[in-house]
């Protein structure tokens, strides 16, 4: 992860490179005319607001949970950049595009975390049994998308974009204070002070998706997306602090599915860009094995996510 730090600095270096390159080098209209492709970059500001899930299911094939820990993410405000190549007028001809994005934001308190356990077999009992809730705070977030395909004119009127994307989505969280309480023991509350559960999530998804959108006169240009795949992967650590013994559980996961609707509407300009994005990012349960010291314990575990995602970008046209 140390090597993530490198890459705002190359970021800034690029965009002081690019601009310098707008502005002191400026094309000739005959170049603008004859010039099919066009390069965009610059920065974005955002929020996600929603949840990160883990689970603990029983061993064997009932899928019946023993535990869900609910991470809050509301909301969580990031910084980042965005890079897009594309055909300068897309209701031209067909052509190729493609878009780099990388999100990122600083620590914060970000709501609460929840652990619900359910230690029986929930065929004959489904009643809660343990019941803790904590502070939440969003240690790392670092969020990379990538994407290509091509695009299509129709009749004039719009645009169709068959694409492919990847992902990749770090998160970590912190878990502090609050209290826990047992059914056992007529639900009495016990509190806690410092830092009591840690929790680490790699997301790593391949999704096929589709864009169709149109513009409005010179200046407006709204477009619709969507993608979906059960190709989600997620590798996720989990610290219990306890003070006695501290306890480590790897688990690897896979095969929610991924769904993703999004909207955009951008304001073009001369040379320029100013885009409104949003999204809802949501990725099912996933199931898989969980790890101690080494050793694989006889209980799966899985792993979801549920957010909204908006951000604004303004974006330099070469």
């Amino acid at each position: 992860m140390k090597n993530i730090t490198v890459l705002p600095v190359l970021v800034i270096i690029f965009l002081f490179s690019a601009v310098n390159t707008v502005f002191c080098q400026e094309p000739s209209e005959e170049a603008k005319k004859e010039r099919k492709y066009s390069f965009s970059f610059g920065p974005l500001a955002g929020f996600v607001h929603g949840q990160s899930f883990e689970y603990v299911y029983q061993a064997g094939d009932s899928g019946e949970l023993l535990s869900e820990l609910v991470w809050d993410m509301k909301p969580v405000f990031y910084l980042g950049a965005r890079f897009d190549f594309s055909r300068s007028d897309i209701m031209s001809d067909y052509g190729f595009f493609s878009s780099l994005q990388f999100k990122a934001a600083s620590p914060a308190d970000s709501g609460i975390m929840e652990d619900r356990d359910w230690d029986w077999n929930m065929s004959q009992n489904k009643s809660l049994t343990n019941y803790s809730r904590h502070t939440n705070k969003t240690l790392k977030f670092f969020w990379f998308d990538i994407c290509a395909g091509a695009s299509f004119p129709i009749a004039d009127l719009f645009y169709i974009k068959p694409l492919l994307a990847f992902s990749w989505m770090h998160f970590s969280f912190s878990a502090s204070d609050g209290y826990k309480s047992y059914m056992s023991e007529n639900w009495n509350i016990y509190t806690f002070r410092g830092e009591v559960i840690t929790y680490r999530q790699n997301w790593f998804l391949v999704s096929p998706g589709v864009s169709i959108g149109a513009q409005i006169g010179s200046l407006l240009q709204f477009e619709l997306s969507f993608k979906y795949t059960p190709l989600t992967y997620c590798a996720a650590v989990d610290n219990h602090l306890d003070p006695r013994k501290t306890i480590e559980y790897f688990d690897y996961t896979g095969w929610g599915n991924f769904v993703e609707p999004s909207g955009a509407v951008s304001l073009k300009l001369d040379k320029a860009d100013i885009t409104l994005e949003f999204a809802c990012r949501k990725i099912g349960r996933t199931v898989g094995n969980t790890y101690v010291n080494s050793f694989q314990v006889s209980n799966k575990s899985g792993a979801a996510l549920s957010l909204i995602d908006a951000s604004i970008i303004f974006k330099i046209i070469i």
